[in-house]
């Protein structure tokens, strides 16, 4: 919004010409969305309180986590509230990645809104059923590939960027839609199995964002991309404002559900953001980094399939003293913080490792 509103006046008043600058819109929407949850923050937090909107333990938990039961959750409404706020002042809300962002915030807000809604008022600790959850994911993820597909760049509409290979890309043609389903749902639900201990997801999800600011930003800069022999993606420079927010209301979050959390952000957070970053990489055409850069939220994912595989091969026995692996170590006597950090140390390098690929082609 204010790049409409501000930048056309760029020849009346001169330092209108910054909102041109895809750097220094990012720089303020992240800004912003700090502020926004900062300054919000507390309020929300005793609105949650007085609504009795508190979290619901299961019983297979680790004992310890039976302190958290009443938390104040659905704190993920006022991260992706932010999200919204920054990226429309900030993005060029034309550009149809932009709306594409917002739409598939949306969606997955109220997705992940209704399945904490029947948690907390209908006394169901596992809410939706996987069934519907997948469905309504797997619905969105088709949707966006046959979009993509029938009305994408003509020249990019079904390729993506592969790791560690040169000057080649691959066409997925007829099967991309699959392919986006896939991308989609995985690191949706990837970050929801992570979200188990205080500050860990939207850590990791602030690390993850980073990441994508840059790459979005190669993509959609024709030199850059050139330079580094990945698809340049005309309209991509804006998704790197869109991260930008990701990135700034992550960290505000983080302020109140840093240990000992005072507000969780549920499903609604832990759904969307997943979500969010998955389309993020499917719109600028890094689907196959999202496994290095989400290398934590694929490896908790992987924990709870090899845990379900094993136990039903052997018969009842355990691979893990509990999945997804950050109650293993919970399980192992590792104090909540410790974890929390050693995870967030292990995503920044498996982030660092994945923006190297770039050059390693």
């Amino acid at each position: 919004m204010l790049y409409w509103l501000l930048y056309p006046l760029r020849d009346a008043f001169g330092p209108f010409r910054l909102f041109g600058y895809i750097t220094f819109r990012s720089a303020y929407a992240a800004v912003f969305a700090i502020c926004i949850v900062l300054f919000f923050g507390r309020p929300f937090i005793a609105f949650l309180k007085r609504r009795s909107i508190g979290q619901k333990v299961r019983e297979e938990v680790p004992e310890r986590h039976r302190q958290k039961e009443g938390t104040p959750s659905m704190g993920g409404i006022i991260i992706l509230v932010s999200i919204v706020i920054a990226a429309s002042l900030f993005c060029d809300v034309t550009n149809p990645n932009i709306l594409i962002l917002l739409i598939a915030t949306i969606w997955f807000g109220c997705l992940g809104a209704y399945d904490d809604y029947i948690k907390i008022y209908k006394k169901r600790p596992r809410g939706l059923s996987i069934r519907a959850k997948l469905f309504f994911q797997v619905l969105f993820g088709i949707a966006l590939g046959v979009y993509l597909y029938f009305f994408g760049h003509e020249d990019l509409g079904t390729k993506t960027n592969l790791i560690f290979v040169k000057n080649y890309v691959i066409n997925l043609g007829i099967i991309y839609p699959l392919f986006v389903s896939l991308v989609v749902v995985g690191t949706s639900n990837g970050v929801n199995l992570t979200d188990g201990l205080d500050g860990l997801a939207i850590g990791l999800i602030g690390i993850a964002a980073l990441a994508y600011s840059g790459l979005a930003y190669a993509a959609g800069h024709a030199v850059i991309s050139q330079y580094l022999d990945v698809i340049f993606v005309a309209n991509g420079g804006e998704v790197t404002v869109f991260c930008a927010s990701i990135l700034g209301a992550s960290l505000g979050f983080l302020w109140f559900n840093a240990h000992p959390a005072e507000v969780f952000m549920g499903d609604t957070g832990a759904l969307s953001l997943g979500a969010i970053l998955g389309t993020a990489a499917i719109l600028i055409k890094q689907e196959m980094l999202l496994i290095v850069v989400g290398g934590v939220f694929a490896i908790e994912a992987l924990s709870v399939l090899l845990q379900i595989v094993y136990f039903r091969r052997t018969g009842g026995k355990r691979l893990f003293r509990m999945a997804p692996l950050h109650h293993h170590y919970e399980l192992k006597g590792m104090h909540e913080p410790k974890i929390v950090v050693r995870f967030w140390l292990v995503g920044i390098v498996l982030m660092m490792v994945a923006l190297s690929t770039l050059k390693i082609r």
